[in-house]
């Protein structure tokens, strides 16, 4: 964690604990990786300028870096459903294609956090670790993102979970729509915009957009 989240959710370090105790004693193997958990909280907490939800890990092994969505430059074979269909949006939004395919590392180093609701999953298992507590540090996490940023924070939030988080964004500029996966991005999803939408949100307020093909 940059020390500017630890500073921010001290109050949080016994949940975290508790957590860590509880995947110690999990015998089931998990993702992402010990050492990318927390990857999504590398910026720090001033550079966040946009904020995108996601709901888990992928389940797959060797698939998941610890941001939400995004995969790593090593996964060669076919990309997950819900990133294929981003990646799609983002064509069909700005006329261009993500350079860097299913990486979205690019976009975090722009001040985009790549938040999941829960930071681990058991391989094999989605929703898996649903009960471990990890949204309820989530919660924690985009409450001291609204109140640091106030309407200079651009919220993204696909689907269901990802909308539960609104009541906690405060008069943080929120873009709603559909989840990306397969069973829904055809309701709501395909042709929402999210990407001009937070580019035009983000320059009302004076802050750089967004290169979401970079």
């Amino acid at each position: 964690m940059h020390p500017t989240w630890q500073y921010a959710l001290g109050d949080c370090r016994d949940l975290l604990l508790l957590m860590e105790v509880k995947l110690a004693g999990d015998s089931r193997p998990y993702m992402p990786i010990d050492q990318r958990i927390m990857r999504a909280f590398e910026t720090s907490l001033n550079d966040v300028k946009v904020l995108l939800i996601g709901q888990d890990p992928y389940p797959t092994e060797n698939v998941a870096i610890g941001l939400s969505f995004a995969v790593d430059l090593e996964v060669s074979e076919t990309l997950p459903r819900s990133l294929q269909n981003i990646l799609k949006e983002v064509n069909d939004d700005l006329g261009s294609k993500v350079k860097t395919g299913g990486d979205l590392t690019k976009w975090a180093d722009q001040g985009v956090m790549l938040l999941n609701r829960h930071l681990t999953v058991p391989i094999g298992d989605a929703s898996g670790h649903d009960d471990l507590g990890w949204s309820r540090f989530t919660d924690k996490v985009v409450s001291a993102l609204a109140a640091h940023h106030g309407d200079k924070l651009v919220a993204i939030l696909w689907g269901k979970q990802a909308a539960e988080v609104e009541p906690l964004l405060g008069s943080a500029q929120v873009i709603k729509s559909a989840h990306p996966s397969p069973l829904s991005a055809a309701r709501g999803f395909f042709g929402s915009k999210p990407f001009s939408k937070t580019n035009e949100a983000l320059k009302k307020v004076g802050r750089k957009p967004v290169k979401w093909d970079s």
